[in-house]
Order: structure tokens, then sequence, then C-alpha cells
């Protein structure tokens, strides 16, 4: 066939295409009107899990899998507009980042709204302000957010879904390298980048900020003044990329929780996650963690932080494969708040399998 040709069958086939897309709007909106008569979650993660192995598997090429799973999960964005517009609370403003995740993850359909700390994120979820709230939980190369952890503690707020986003960090500036007095951005960020700034920037002085994103808004404003952040924020607030990538481990990872009212139904591969207390004694973490040895509890990750209503005792948070309506964890449960003053279950939630 003649270019000519093979241009016109693509305007065929992409004509048919849009005729199928909108014959699937239509059956979202059916499904709309069910959810908004029984009240269901316009969000279900454990659904979008479903929707995009199956793409996956009925991929027979050439075009590969990440591409396929971005197209559906913009796909996924306009159904929600079509059933009822989500507002997602991310930290802000906008470059963060948490907004860049968000994106990745809920599309262009949505409505997102930028919010100063992650505390407020939490309230808003829980008000009902927003529908769902994304959180940076931990970083592969600096460890836990603390802000999270800490409104982990004080919210009624369940976690439904996990994204996982490769971090690239970037100098941004209006001035020379050799010029700059003070850099900006979160006191994560700066762990993660401790090498690169010892060794090119030790005479300047890191200022910590809520967001990356207000880092570069800062910086921006300033003379002699850098932010560390996103080639996205870099965009918006009129800055120039100084220095690439200065993140001290390569394979740089943040996990971000997304969080709602509800958490996510089962799906077969999925964490769950809880944050308990123990008295003060002697071998009271080691009663616990035993009891996940019993009944076969895999897991993943923990964390701790201190009380602030009592000295010397700590909260620890733990992510562990299973979901919370599984026998085996229901019973570790039970066992387990034996040895705890307190014990609550954050949510379960699918297992993010890829970077966005």
């Amino acid at each position: 066939m003649s270019l000519d040709e093979l241009r016109k069958r693509i305007d065929e086939v992409d004509g048919e295409l849009v005729k199928l897309l909108n014959e699937r709007a239509r059956v979202v909106i059916e499904i709309g009107n069910l959810k908004n008569k029984s009240g269901g979650q316009i969000y279900s993660p454990d659904r979008e899990k479903q929707v995009l192995e199956k793409i996956i598997k009925s991929n027979e090429g050439p075009l590969p899998d990440r591409c396929l799973t971005a197209i559906w999960r913009e796909l996924m964005s306009g159904s929600f507009f079509l059933e009822r517009p989500l507002r997602i609370g991310y930290l802000g403003p906008g470059g963060s980042f948490s907004h860049t995740a968000a994106m990745l993850k809920f599309g262009q359909s949505v409505e997102y709204e930028p919010i100063t700390n992650i505390f407020s994120i939490f309230d808003e979820v829980s008000k009902g302000h927003c529908d769902l709230g994304i959180v940076p939980i931990e970083n592969s190369a600096g460890g836990g957010v603390i802000e999270t952890l800490d409104a982990l503690i004080e919210s009624n707020v369940k976690i439904c879904s996990e994204v996982l986003m490769a971090i690239h960090h970037n100098l941004l500036a209006n001035c020379p390298l050799d010029k700059v007095k003070k850099i900006y951005s979160k006191p994560e960020v700066f762990a993660q980048c401790r090498q690169w700034l010892s060794a090119t920037s030790k005479e300047a002085e890191t200022i910590p900020v809520a967001s990356t994103a207000k880092a570069a808004q800062i910086a921006a404003a300033e003379d002699n003044a850098a932010a560390i952040g996103s080639v996205v924020a870099a965009e918006i607030y009129g800055l120039k990329v100084v220095c690439e990538n200065i993140e001290d481990i390569a394979n740089n990872v943040t996990r971000f929780l997304v969080i709602a009212r509800e958490d996510s139904k089962p799906t077969g591969e999925d964490k769950t996650a809880i944050m308990f207390s123990t008295s003060h004694k002697a071998g009271a973490l080691a009663d616990v963690l035993d009891v996940f040895k019993q009944h076969e509890i895999n897991l993943t990750n923990i964390e701790s932080r201190p009380s602030r209503k009592r000295e010397w005792e700590y909260y620890f948070f733990m992510d562990f494969a299973g979901h919370r309506t599984e026998e085996n964890v229901q019973k570790g449960m039970k066992e387990a708040r034996k040895h705890c003053l307190q014990l609550s279950i954050l949510g379960s939630f699918p297992r993010a399998k890829e970077l966005l």
C-alpha cells in the first residue's frame, strides 16, 4: 500500500475507535446512574486493577503494555467525569511530585485541588470536600515521610490504593550555580540529595518548605535563590534547570498513598496497612511480630513514630501482604491486639507492581 493509502486506513480505524469509545462511554453513564442510586463509590481500585490486567492480558502487540495502560487510565479518567467528576487533593502548589503522581494515576478529566500541607489533605478527604487525596508515604532513599505518618495517627480516612513513581531531583534557579545562596525544598528531598549538596553547594543555606513546588515558587521570586524540584515545576514557575538528576541514588522511587473514606475490595494481590502501639516493656514489639510469623503474614514495611501524648510510647506503622478480609489476617489481627495498647487497620488496597 502507498503512504496515502496507509494514512487513509489509519483515518478509517480512528473513526471506528471513536465510535467504540463513545459506545463504551454510554455504558459508563449507565453504570454511573446505578452507582448514584445505590451510593456506590465512583473510584473502585479493585475494578481499576481488574480492567488494566485484562487489557494487558489481551494485548498481542505491537503496542507495549505501558502504552495501553496509559490510554486506559485516561479512558477511566473520562469515565469518572461522566459518572461524577472526582475532586482529588494533592500537596500543592501545582508542579509538585504529588501533582505529577496524581495526574499519572487519574488522568486529565478529574478535578485537582492543590492543598498547602499533608494534614489538610487528610482533613479535606475526611470532611468529604475531596473524594480522594494523594500523599507521599516513603522514599526508597530517604525513608518514611513524617507528616504522612503523623496524619495517619490523627485521621479516620482509609488507604485505598498506592502509587509508585520514579523521582528525579533537579536544581532550579535563574542564576548560575556559584551565585546560589539559598536552596528551598522539602526536608526529605534534602536527605535524598545529601551527597550532591555536600559536594557542590555546601556554602548555600538549605531552607525546608512544605513542597517542592512551593520551593520553586519561592525561588522564582527571590534573587540568588534556588529550589530542588521537578522539571514540570521549573516550567510552571519560570526557572531554569541548572543541574539535572542530583539525587544520591539513581533508582529513586517514592511511594504515594491514595486516601479515601473507604478502602478497596479484595483483588487477590493486596496489601494491608495497620497502625499499633505497645506498652513500654521489653519484648512488646517482638510479641506482635511473632504473631505475624505464626499466622504466615508477610511484612513488607515497618516504620515508627513517637507518641505526642505519652513519653516513650511509639506508634508502629506496618504493611503486609494480604487483605483484611482474609481468614489468616483476621486471626492475626485478633491475636496481635492482645499485645497492643491500640491497633487500627488503615486500609487494604491493591499492591502496586509497576512504576507510573
